[in-house]
C-alpha cells in the first residue's frame, strides 16, 4: 500500500508550477514543513510522527547514526530491525509493538551495521549520495 506521501509525490510530479516553486516538488520540503507546522500546534502528535523521541541522530560526511533506546522488557531474539531508504523500522518491541522511525537523509538499506548493548541500538547507515547529474532520455514518438 502506497503511503500519502507516495500519492502525493506521484501529483505532485504532473503538476505545472509557476516559476520559483519548484521546492514543492521536493517531498522531503514538504514533509519537513508539515512536521515543523505540527511541532509548533500540537508538539505531542509531532513527537508521535517520529518514533515518540525513541532515536537520536547524528551524522558524518557519509553516514547516518541512530541511537534507539529501547524500551524495559524487550527481547533480544524478537527484535527485527528493517531497514528502508528513508525509514526505520523496529519490529518485536515489548507488548508487539513496532516503531517506525523517520530518517533525516536518505541511506543505502543494505548498508547497515548495528549494535545492542545496555538497551541502546546503534545503528549506522551509509547515506545515498544526492545525484544532482543530468541523465539523457531517447524520446520516443
Amino acid at each position: 500500500m502506497a503511503s500519502k506521501w507516495d500519492d502525493l509525490e506521484q501529483w505532485m510530479e504532473g503538476q505545472r508550477l509557476p516559476r520559483g516553486f519548484e521546492l514543492l516538488r521536493e517531498p522531503d520540503w514538504v514533509e519537513q514543513y508539515v512536521r515543523k507546522m505540527m511541532t509548533k500546534a500540537l508538539p505531542e502528535a509531532a513527537g508521535a510522527m517520529i518514533g515518540k523521541g525513541l532515536a537520536t541522530f547524528s551524522e558524518t560526511r557519509h553516514f547516518v547514526l541512530v541511537k534507539i533506546n529501547l524500551p524495559e522488557g524487550y527481547e533480544r531474539e524478537q527484535l527485527k530491525l528493517l531497514v528502508r531508504e528513508d525509514r526505520l523500522r523496529l519490529e518485536g518491541l515489548p507488548g508487539g509493538k513496532n516503531e517506525t522511525i523517520k530518517l533525516p537523509k536518505l541511506v543505502k538499506p543494505r548498508v547497515c551495521e548495528t549494535l545492542l548493548k545496555n538497551g541502546l541500538l546503534r545503528v549506522k547507515l551509509k547515506k545515498r549520495p544526492t545525484n544532482r547529474t543530468y541523465h539523457e532520455v531517447d524520446i520516443r514518438g
